[in-house]
């Protein structure tokens, strides 16, 4: 029986790592994807509901009693000591659900995540992907993505230079090319863990 292979897949923003998780899913790997689990954790009743209104205030809770994500954003990205703080209480969050989904799945894991190096969750993998492009390109494709410029450029500031997930993985996909170019890095990307899940 193949073990279970523990993949975090990272990556800035517009940097490509979403197009690469559809693949790798398409592959036949278990692909989460971080996002989603907050979003889940930010609906009414959800376990990061009170974690949001102890840090930010109820002034951030809908009336549906969830998370509204478009304040909680736009008051994270213009303070660092709230995000840092939220991203404090909520990485636990993530990190707990995702090593449950582990525990009962076979083959290769992965988990999607922007600061899955930051957040400290490194030791959690066999093998961390970084996907990477250049800021300038990172920027147009945000933009291109509806995403205004001065909130593009925010959240570029707030995941930082690159370097410590870059240092990190095991594998750095580079997407400043074409999107045959990433096709064939992924490619090979998922006959390797594929190989790796095999082995006894």
């Amino acid at each position: 029986m193949s073990r279970v292979l523990k993949v975090g897949l990272t990556g800035g923003l517009a940097g490509g790592k979403s197009t690469v998780a559809g693949w790798l899913r398409d592959a036949g790997f278990t692909v989460i994807d971080a996002d989603r689990m907050v979003a889940d954790m930010y609906r009414p009743g959800g376990e990061g509901v009170e974690a949001v209104r102890s840090l930010l205030g109820s002034e951030v809770i809908d009336a549906e009693g969830g998370v509204d994500r478009a304040k909680v954003a736009a008051r994270v990205f213009a303070d660092h000591e709230a995000r840092r703080a939220l991203e404090r209480a909520i990485h636990p969050l993530v990190r707990r659900r995702f090593e449950e989904i582990a525990a009962r799945s076979e083959g290769v894991v992965v988990l999607e995540a922007t600061l899955l190096v930051e957040a400290g969750y490194g030791p959690l993998f066999d093998f961390i992907v970084t996907v990477e492009a250049d800021a300038e390109t990172r920027l147009r494709r945000a933009i291109e993505r509806g995403l205004d410029e001065a909130s593009a450029r925010a959240r570029l500031v707030a995941q930082g230079d690159g370097e410590e997930r870059k240092e990190a993985a095991h594998r750095v996909i580079d997407n400043c090319r074409d999107l045959p170019s990433l096709r064939r890095q992924v490619d090979e990307l998922i006959e390797e863990l594929s190989r790796m899940a095999a082995r006894d």
